[in-house]
């Protein structure tokens, strides 16, 4: 077993056992929720790198927004 892990059990064995098992479904769900945002941050470079999408300019944006609602 790693440090890592036996830390991480250290920690688990801390907590009352009717958190334990909470716990562990929290870390997997924000594990899996990181994983998810890595392969979506991956695509969107993918993207880019192959030319389907190009470069966001945020203030031309907001100049042509009010252009067209100059209220």
């Amino acid at each position: 077993m790693s440090k890592f892990t036996e830390k991480a059990a250290a920690a688990l064995d801390l907590l009352p056992e009717e958190l334990q098992e909470p716990a562990v479904a929290y870390i997997l769900e924000q594990a899996e929720k990181f994983r998810t945002l890595k392969a979506d941050v991956q695509a969107g470079l993918d993207d880019e790198a192959a030319g389907r999408v190009c470069g966001w300019d945020f203030a031309d944006f907001l100049r042509r927004a009010r252009e067209m609602n100059p209220h």
